[in-house]
């Protein structure tokens, strides 16, 4: 990951472990004084929120502390870190970030550094043309820009 990603999940876990943390016990709290505790369903629900944040900032602690940095890719030449703007053979305007396997999220543009797409994106430059191979034939996308 880039060092902007690992900043990214330190501030996300300093956030959980006050301001969210802060939350869940104002919530158990609340639901105790609501009274006997084995038929208390709100009790119950805030105490599962809480299991659910604490194993997210476990997860993340995990990621930061195996998290190896490298430097994105600068200038106009695509690579991990970068993000394109690329324009499909509809004419459809698209933006993708290169990103770890851990961070991707296709569907929000995020593409792993190890997918056919990034592999293709990959020493791009703006007006050049990645030729993809997916399930359904050849896509090609034009690069518009590189950030």
């Amino acid at each position: 990951m880039t060092a902007e990603d690992l900043e990214a999940l330190r501030a996300e876990v300093a956030e959980l472990e006050t301001a969210g943390r802060a939350a869940i016990a104002a919530e158990i709290k609340t639901a105790r004084e609501w009274g006997d505790l084995k038929e208390n369903a709100e009790y119950h629900a805030a105490k599962d929120a809480q299991g659910h944040l604490e194993a997210r900032i476990n997860k993340l602690l995990e990621r930061i502390r195996t998290a190896t940095v490298v430097e994105a890719v600068t200038g106009d030449v695509a690579g991990f870190g970068s993000t394109l703007e690329v324009e499909d053979d509809s004419g459809r305007q698209l933006v993708y970030r290169i990103v770890s396997s851990r961070d991707a999220e296709p569907a929000k543009g995020l593409l792993s550094s190890d997918s056919p797409m990034a592999a293709a994106l990959a020493g791009c430059r703006p007006g050049d043309v990645a030729v993809v191979s997916t399930p359904k034939g050849e896509r090609k996308l034009r690069v518009v820009t590189v950030r």
